[in-house]
């Protein structure tokens, strides 16, 4: 199977700390998402978002900096074992955080509806969300 990788960047309106903690707190992700979502705060710890649809574990966590996960899809063209890396870099910027997003190990028929994805499900509503704090 090839895949590619995903390169996204974002700048959202509140610190590192605030954007960290609406990818991993539960509830505010899941308020996030507007589904239901289940997030472990521990390495090798799982997650569930999007009512099942995503599904993985963490692989790295640096609080307020930086989220390294395991991501599966449960789409066509994405197998069922198969995980792909996204990683969430965290840096404080003039605007607020200036989120640097990378997805490896993205089936390649998958790519274009994800990087779209990416944007309208989470980089959106959280810039958004973020702003009424």
């Amino acid at each position: 199977m090839k895949t590619e990788t995903i390169r996204q960047t974002a700048t959202l309106p509140a610190p590192p700390k605030a954007v960290y903690e609406l990818l991993m707190d539960s509830r505010k992700h899941a308020a996030l998402i507007g589904g239901k979502a289940t997030v472990s705060r521990k390495v090798m710890g799982k997650f569930k978002v999007f009512d099942g649809y995503c599904n993985g574990y963490n692989i790295e966590l640096v609080e307020g900096k930086k989220i390294v996960q395991a991501w599966n899809f449960a789409e066509d063209g994405w197998p069922g074992d198969h995980y792909s890396v996204c990683t969430f870099v965290l840096k404080k910027s003039a605007g607020g955080t200036t989120l640097a997003f990378t997805q490896r190990g993205v089936p390649e028929r998958n790519v274009g509806a994800l990087k779209n994805g990416w944007k309208q499900f989470y980089w959106q509503p959280m810039k958004a969300r973020l702003a009424k704090k």
